[in-house]
């Protein structure tokens, strides 16, 4: 049976990321940095939003294996390949695939918390998807709860 605590505040609390990918595309594991802040935050209850500030990047939850993440890279770019004739690319842009590999993965998780700990399966981790890299790109967690 659920039981609120009414003796304790909803607590919020904010960091952003920044990453500057050496490659164009490029996954980094953020999981310790997604724990840190909810140290940090001393929430003990509730979730942690994890959201990409940009339209050519993704936050996902999986696997932390590296052939899992080749797999994922190769399937990506199988179903939104760099071409030269995105209609995107008539902005003077070329990262049209960027775009789209960014809505197959989309750009948030939300992760519980249970005791003060991300509650994840047994093999999850947070990740970074950079598809347009080689520039500042944020990334925001907002841990929420009590």
């Amino acid at each position: 049976m659920a039981r609120r605590l009414y003796d304790r505040g909803m607590r919020f609390h904010t960091e952003h990321l920044t990453f500057k990918t050496a490659k164009h595309r490029e996954y980094i594991n953020i999981t310790p940095q997604v724990e840190s802040a909810l140290k940090t935050s001393g929430v003990q209850e509730g979730m942690i939003l994890v959201s990409a500030m940009h339209i050519t990047a993704g936050v996902w939850v999986n696997d932390a294996e590296d052939g899992l993440i080749a797999d994922i890279d190769e399937w990506l770019e199988k179903l939104a390949p760099f071409r030269q004739d995105y209609r995107h690319h008539r902005t003077g842009e070329t990262n049209g695939d960027s775009h789209l590999k960014s809505l197959l993965v989309h750009h948030e998780v939300i992760v519980p918390v249970t005791k003060g700990k991300l509650d994840f399966g047994p093999w999850q981790q947070v990740y970074y998807a950079e598809f347009d890299g080689q520039r500042a790109k944020r990334v925001i967690i907002k841990v929420m709860g009590e």
